[in-house]
């Protein structure tokens, strides 16, 4: 269950509309690393969290916060786009044509489908997708994405923090820096924590340590033209997992048979020039085998 409250977590005061930079803020409700994406990453970790108990406890707590984010930023843009698309901010934009040609202004979609609201969109207008989330239900493998997701998100506030000069947008911005800074540190602490209460041996990355090839667990291959990749740590000493020693190769070579496609399914019409031999079987949807022998026979394909 989920309550509402009419207040919002920090003040939302911009001192006047500024549509152009609204669609630039819809990055933070709608992107691949907005507000909407935490939030929902958080919901879906900690509705999949298998531990009742302090993780998932803080999980929730921090995805709710940041349906609190959403409705924050959501508000703001609303309030920039406050007389759209008839305001000064507007019209300075689109007189300098190259402004004019990337962002147009407004998203039109604001005006058009939202009546001068936030959309479910990144600041190019492309919808917000559920694909951006991590919910595997491996708490140490959620918990480094969600540092990622933070450090992405908090890149991307600080960039749209200098592209103002609104102080009540700057000043919701530092809120948001604040939390981003905190959030970051508590996926850190989480991932500790999970170390020290001893459970990070059954999830990734220690599953099947004894199954992999561990000889090719220690080593950078040495791949570009760059001279320095083997003065990191990644290179030397002992790995942060504590059980692995890294390495560096210096000139690896291939471990794999030349690349080549098989022969194409004759019924798929690739031009070939029988290099590869004969199909070994019939591929992408036609059946192979006694039964496709006997639909052959039966009523064979013709092209």
């Amino acid at each position: 269950m989920f309550r509402h409250t009419d207040h919002l977590q920090f003040d939302v005061k911009p001192e006047k509309p500024d549509p152009v930079y609204a669609r630039k803020l819809q990055e933070l409700i709608g992107g691949a690393f907005g507000e909407m994406t935490v939030t929902m990453q958080y919901l879906f970790q900690g509705w999949n969290c298998r531990m009742p108990g302090k993780y998932k406890d803080m999980i929730m707590d921090v995805a709710t916060e940041e349906i609190g984010h959403v409705e924050m930023i959501a508000t703001m843009v609303a309030r920039l786009l406050e007389g759209a698309p008839a305001t000064k901010a507007t019209q300075e934009a689109m007189a300098d044509p190259v402004v004019a040609a990337v962002l147009g202004g407004m998203d039109p979609q604001q005006a058009i489908v939202s009546g001068g609201g936030p959309t479910l969109s990144d600041s190019n207008g492309v919808p917000w997708n559920g694909r951006y989330i991590v919910a595997s239900g491996n708490l140490l493998a959620d918990f480094r994405a969600n540092v990622t997701a933070e450090s992405q998100g908090r890149i991307q506030t600080a960039r749209l923090y200098h592209m103002t000069d609104d102080p009540g947008v700057k000043d919701m911005l530092k809120f948001n820096l604040a939390r981003d800074t905190y959030h970051q540190n508590l996926w850190l602490s989480a991932i500790a924590q999970l170390k020290a209460d001893g459970i990070e041996d059954t999830i990734a990355p220690n599953a099947l340590l004894d199954e992999e090839h561990s000889e090719h667990a220690t080593s950078l291959w040495h791949l570009s033209d760059g001279t320095q990749s083997d003065q990191g740590m990644w290179a030397t000493g002992m790995a942060p997992d504590g059980v692995h020693k890294n390495g560096f190769i210096r000139d690896p070579q291939p471990l794999g048979e030349k690349a080549s496609a098989p022969a194409p399914d004759p019924k798929l019409y690739v031009t070939y020039d029988g290099s590869q031999g004969e199909p070994r079987s019939n591929a992408f949807g036609t059946e192979a085998g006694l039964v496709g022998k006997i639909k052959d026979a039966v009523k064979p394909d013709k092209p």
